[in-house]
């Protein structure tokens, strides 16, 4: 079913909205591109760094909701009304995710994918976003490390999945989500092992009690 031409038409489909970048369109408004400023990164988190809460937010709307799309809407083309196979939201799902990293729009220069994989989450299996979430937060307020708080919790999802899950397909896309995962963020794994990593030191709990 992979190869069948439908399918292949939906992954081309999800793939385009997940290159619409939250940030680098609404850079576009205001004239700016963060992928020159800050971390250089077309997300969430550089987008709070450089251009205040309120445009961050916006850019994660954006990035999640293309993956809701992706994962909810774009499957049911060509259906006919008929059941979706499993795997179709789920390469769909993967697709926005990609095309989120690597925008055809911009250059193939975006994001790093966690907020978009959030999206395509909330659609193909929304239970699995409690471990994800979760270990997010711990790991952030923990070491207040974001880029290493967003490799674990990609991570977490694959334990999640086999054991929550009977589903061979669902483990195999948190398995390849986990996998892109370090992939893109693989910048700020070097920056730990060489201890040059930026540390939001505000939301760390040693910091809400005095250092």
């Amino acid at each position: 079913m992979i190869f069948e031409l439908p399918l292949l038409i939906q992954i081309l489909i999800a793939y385009l909205m997940g290159s619409v970048s939250g940030s680098l369109w609404l850079g576009k408004l205001r004239q700016v591109d963060i992928r020159t400023m800050g971390s250089g990164n077309a997300g969430g988190t550089n987008a709070l760094r450089t251009q205040g809460l309120w445009f961050a937010l916006a850019v994660v709307v954006i990035d999640v909701g293309k993956a809701v799309l992706a994962a909810g809407w774009v499957p049911g083309l060509f259906s006919g009304g008929n059941p979706v196979p499993e795997v179709t939201p789920l390469v769909c799902g993967f697709a926005a995710v990609l095309g989120h990293c690597y925008p055809v729009y911009h250059g193939f220069r975006g994001g790093k994918g966690a907020a978009t994989a959030v999206g395509a989450l909330a659609i193909i299996q929304p239970w699995l976003l409690l471990p994800m979430i979760g270990t997010w937060l711990l790991v952030l307020v923990l070491t207040g490390y974001v880029g290493l708080a967003t490799v674990l919790a990609g991570i977490s999802l694959v334990p999640a999945a086999f054991y929550l899950s009977g589903s061979s397909s669902l483990v195999a896309f948190c398995l390849a989500i986990a996998l892109f995962m370090v992939f893109t963020h693989r910048g700020n794994v070097r920056r730990l092992l060489t201890g040059t990593e930026n540390r939001f030191d505000k939301v760390r709990i040693a910091s809400w009690f005095g250092k």
